[in-house]
C-alpha cells in the first residue's frame, strides 16, 4: 500500500488495487461511513447521488397493470 496522504489524526492509504484505506492514529482502521467522510473531505472520492425513487403514480399504475 502507498501512502497517500498523512495529518495528525489519520493516514490514508492507497491499495494496489485502487482503493483506499484509512487508519486513525491510534492505529485504528476506519471503516463504512467515517472511512467514507474521511476521503471526501480529502476531495479523494466523490459520492454518488443515489438514483431518485419512482414517483409514486408510475409505482402505482405498474401495480394496478399487474
Amino acid at each position: 500500500m502507498n501512502e497517500v496522504k498523512k495529518t495528525a489524526e489519520y493516514r490514508i492509504y492507497q491499495k494496489k488495487s485502487g482503493r483506499y484505506a484509512v487508519q486513525a492514529k491510534g492505529k485504528q482502521w476506519l471503516h463504512g461511513e467515517e472511512k467514507e467522510k474521511v476521503l471526501l473531505d480529502e476531495q479523494l472520492i466523490t459520492r454518488l447521488r443515489p438514483k431518485a425513487p419512482p414517483a409514486p403514480e408510475a409505482a402505482e399504475e405498474t401495480a394496478a397493470a399487474e
